[in-house]
C-alpha cells in the first residue's frame, strides 16, 4: 500500500485518567513518570518475496505490548527511538520543534539497526494523531511540555542473527516537567575514565538504547558522587570530549568563540545541538565544531578563557554545567552560575518552542 493511502484507524480507550487525576498528575508531572491514555502503532512486514511495506496505522489505548518470548527486540537489541516535544501556545494550538530532523535522525538510526526507514509523512501524523487525542495532557508552567517518544522495535520471532522481517514503530506520551526539576542551576558533572558510551565504527551516532544502557553504570557511579550527569571521552583521542550521557556539550570562550565536539560517528546528532549552533551564529558568535580535549577544558577554566559550559538535548533544552568531578580532580565549581550567553540561548529556544519568540527559521510543526 502506498504510504500516502495509509489511513489511521482510531481506537479510544474505554477507561482514560479521569480529569481530577490528570490534573493532579499535571500539577507536578516529572520526567517520564505518567503516561497518556493512548499510543500510535504503524506495523511493517515483509512478504514472501522481500518486499517490506508499513500497514495498520492506527490509535489504540495505552497498555501493555504483547510480544511474543523470542522476539529479536529482546535478543539482540534491533531498537531505536526518538525523543522530542509538544507544546501549547497562548492561543491553544499546539506545535513541536523541527520534527522534520527527529524523522531524518530516526532513519539514520534505522540504517545503521538494520530497520526499515519510516517516511517522514508517517512520522509526523503519527504525532498529530496522537497528540489531537491526548492533547488534555499538555501540562502548563516554565519548561513543561508533553515529551513524545517515538520509537522502533524489532518484533519477529526467531533467533537466529538477521534483521527482523517484522517491526513496529510506536509513539508513546509523557507530560514532562522540568528535566532537572526546581529552579535552573548549574549541574555538576562526573568524568568517567573506566567506560565508554560508543566507539569507531559502533552505534554512537544512532539513537539506539543499547548506547544509554552502556552509560548507566558511568551514571550510577557519578550519582553515588553526587553528580547528575556523566561525561565520556576519546581516550584515544587525546581525551576529546565526546558527550554526556543523554547530551551534548557546548563551551563558551571569552573572545566570543561558541565551540561543541565535532560529529565524528560516536557523537549523537543532536537536535537542540545543531538549533544552538544556529543561535549562535545568529549572535555572531564565532562557532566551532572541533576537537576540545580534556586538558584545554581544564586550562581554559583555570586561566578564564573558558567563561561558560553548558549541556543541551530535547529533554533539559539547555542545562549550565558547574563543574566537571573525577576521583582526582574538580574543574570548575559547584557555585557558578549560568552565565549570559547560556541564559541568552536557553530564553530563545525556549521562547520559539513555547510561541513567546518569533521562530525566524522556520522551526515550529503545528500538531493540533
Amino acid at each position: 500500500m502506498p504510504v500516502s493511502a495509509l489511513e489511521f484507524t482510531q481506537e479510544l480507550s474505554a477507561h482514560p485518567k479521569p480529569a481530577e487525576e490528570r490534573a493532579a498528575i499535571l500539577a507536578n508531572p516529572g520526567f517520564g513518570d505518567y503516561f497518556t491514555d493512548h499510543t500510535a502503532v504503524i506495523d511493517y512486514k515483509t512478504d514472501e518475496t522481500g518486499t517490506g511495506t508499513w500497514q495498520n496505522a492506527r490509535i489504540e489505548p495505552y497498555g501493555p505490548i504483547q510480544m511474543d518470548p523470542a522476539a529479536a527486540v529482546l535478543h539482540y537489541g534491533q531498537e531505536i527511538f526518538e525523543g522530542l516535544k509538544a507544546y501549547r501556545h497562548a492561543d491553544g494550538s499546539v506545535w513541536t520543534f523541527r520534527p522534520e530532523a527527529n524523522a531524518a535522525r530516526m532513519n539514520l538510526s534505522a540504517r545503521r539497526l538494520a530497520l526499515p526507514e519510516l517516511p517522514e509523512e508517517l512520522f509526523l501524523e503519527s504525532l498529530r494523531r496522537l497528540v489531537s487525542v491526548d492533547a488534555d495532557w499538555i501540562p502548563e508552567g516554565d519548561g513543561a511540555a508533553l515529551y513524545l517518544r517515538p520509537f522502533m522495535i524489532a518484533t519477529e520471532a526467531f533467533l537466529g542473527v538477521r534483521p527482523s522481517r517484522e517491526v513496529s514503530y510506536r509513539v508513546i506520551a509523557s507530560p514532562a516537567g522540568n528535566y532537572f526539576g526546581g529552579e535552573l542551576k548549574p549541574v555538576s558533572i562526573w568524568l568517567s575514565t573506566k567506560y565508554a558510551r560508543a566507539g569507531i565504527g559502533g552505534t554512537g551516532e544512532a539513537k539506539c538504547g543499547g548506547n544509554y544502557a552502556a552509560s548507566l553504570i558511568a551514571q550510577m557511579e557519578g550519582e553515588a558522587h553526587g553528580c547528575k550527569q556523566v561525561l565520556f571521552l576519546d581516550a584515544a583521542n587525546d581525551n576529546a570530549v565526546e558527550e554526556l550521557g543523554g547530551m551534548n556539550v557546548f563551551f563558551v570562550f571569552k573572545d566570543g568563540s561558541l565551540v561543541t565536539p565535532a560529529l565524528s560517528g560516536t557523537i549523537l546528532h543532536g537536535i537542540t545541538r545543531s538549533s544552538v549552533i544556529q543561535l549562535g551564529r545568529d549572535r555572531g558568535l564565532d562557532v566551532q565544531e572541533r576537537k576540545i580535549t580534556l586538558d584545554e577544558w581544564r586550562d581554559g577554566v583555570a586561566s578564564g578563557d573558558i567563561t561558560e559550559v553548558f549541556a543541551c538535548g530535547t529533554a533539559a533544552v539547555i542545562t549550565p554545567v558547574g563543574e566537571l568531578k573525577s576521583e582526582t580532580e574538580t574543574i570548575g565549581s559547584a557555585d557558578a552560575v549560568a552565565g549570559p550567553v547560556t541564559l541568552s540561548i536557553r530564553e530563545q529556544l525556549l521562547g520559539v518552542q513555547t510561541g513567546a519568540v518569533e521562530d525566524t527559521h522556520g522551526w515550529l510543526t503545528r500538531l493540533a
